[in-house]
């Protein structure tokens, strides 16, 4: 809750503050003018990045591998492009930020392992690098197509066409 509050109302605050102390020193269409180049540079690096990511995804799946850091960068991408769109000196140094490489693998590095811990083991394979239908090498790690999570049961099934009728409790 408090989060909330403070993205919605101190933020904006904070971000006005900067803008205003900004015009006073360089002048406010100096302000409006330096605002705007930010915006400009920040929407071309945005699609540049953008699209870099997407050509990673496509080629991780080309290759049968799951593409996770590349999703990861893409969802932190888009995060970058919202702050983007906020008017304000903060929002789009944090958008900048999270818009180079080297300053976003970190930050991917820490959302894999919150994501890994908050969903258990049942998250490894997406976090791991290998391919899909692969094996993990570990004990009891579950791998993406091997059929069953680890320590699992398999069930097997027919696939049944929608046109057929199904079997009532009374016919089997």
């Amino acid at each position: 809750m408090w989060l909330v509050v403070l993205l919605l109302v101190v933020a904006p605050l904070v971000e006005l503050y900067v803008i205003i102390q900004v015009a006073h020193v360089i002048g406010a269409w100096e302000t409006i003018a330096l605002l705007v180049l930010e915006s400009m540079v920040g929407a071309w690096l945005l699609k540049r990045q953008g699209r870099g990511v997407l050509a990673k995804v496509d080629a991780r799946l080309r290759a049968n591998q799951l593409p996770t850091d590349e999703l990861v960068d893409g969802v932190l991408i888009l995060f970058a492009g919202a702050l983007m769109l906020t008017p304000g000196f903060i929002t789009d140094a944090a958008g900048f930020l999270l818009l180079l490489p080297f300053t976003r693998a970190p930050l991917r590095a820490a959302l894999k392992r919150r994501f890994t811990v908050r969903m258990g083991r049942g998250f490894q394979f997406v976090s791991s690098s290998t391919s899909m239908g692969g094996s993990m090498g570990g004990q009891g790690e579950s791998s993406f197509g091997s059929g069953a999570p680890a320590g699992g049961r398999v069930w097997e099934a027919e696939v049944i066409e929608d046109d057929q009728e199904l079997p009532g409790p009374e016919q089997s």
